[in-house]
């Protein structure tokens, strides 16, 4: 009986070691794989109380959008979540009056 199972050559044994060592090789670990150890981004508008959102000030509002046109996502921003939409509704703002651009033209 013992001959029998060293034959089929082990299975879920082998499954679990694979993936430990495809774990390891990973270097996340068990749960979640958080990455990197960033501190946490604090909204520029909750900071400085004097600093305002305004679709007429196209210098402050690109500082929210990518070279490519599109806004920058609230988690990489650190902007709260009434100031990003604060943000997001004067950059739509900015575009209808041509002062930001909706795409970039390749050159």
């Amino acid at each position: 009986m013992a001959m029998r199972d060293m034959d089929r050559g082990g299975g879920r044994d082998d499954r679990d070691r694979d993936r430990d060592r495809d774990r390891d090789r990973d270097g996340r670990g068990g749960a979640g794989g958080r990455r990197g150890f960033g501190r946490k981004k604090v909204c520029r508008f909750c900071a400085d109380k004097t600093a305002v959102i305004d679709y007429k000030d196209p210098n402050t509002l690109k500082l929210f959008v990518t070279e490519r046109g599109k806004i920058i996502p609230r988690r990489i921003s650190g902007n709260c979540a009434s100031h990003q939409r604060d943000v997001a509704r004067s950059i739509k703002r900015g575009r209808q009056v041509a002062l930001l651009p909706y795409t970039v033209t390749p050159a």
